[in-house]
């Protein structure tokens, strides 16, 4: 079983930067494809990105193309999401998630093996 816990959420004036970050515990993530979603009140859960399983590949959604990055650290067995240039509408709860299927189902927010608790984001005008 993995577990996934995020930190690294908080409050940020618009055009500031947070990093994300989830750590997973009893598997490694490089068997896994790990994406973050997030979900604003009153909204859908959204894909935000995603890493393939080798870390070579990475996915976005358009909305935060140019803005966001994700990386991943093996020696960690951790996912994170640089987020710059932050705007009021980023403000939700960010989570991240794991599947054995490419981003391009992860990202559908189908095929998720493992949902982490989500970590608050609130981006103030």
């Amino acid at each position: 079983q993995v577990d996934l816990f995020e930190h690294g959420g908080g409050q940020v004036q618009a055009g500031g930067s947070l990093r994300l970050s989830c750590a997973a515990s009893g598997r490694t993530l490089t068997s896994y494809t790990t994406g973050w979603f997030r979900q604003a009140p009153g909204k859908e859960r959204e894909f935000v990105a995603a890493i393939s399983q080798s870390g070579d590949s990475t996915d976005y959604a358009e909305s935060v193309k140019g803005r966001f990055t994700i990386s991943r650290d093996d020696a960690k067995n951790t996912v994170f999401l640089q987020m710059n240039s932050l705007k009021p509408e980023d403000t939700a709860v960010y989570y991240c998630a794991i599947s054995v299927y490419r981003a391009q189902v992860l990202r559908t927010l189908s095929g998720i093996s493992v949902w982490g608790k989500g970590t608050l984001v609130t981006v103030s005008s």
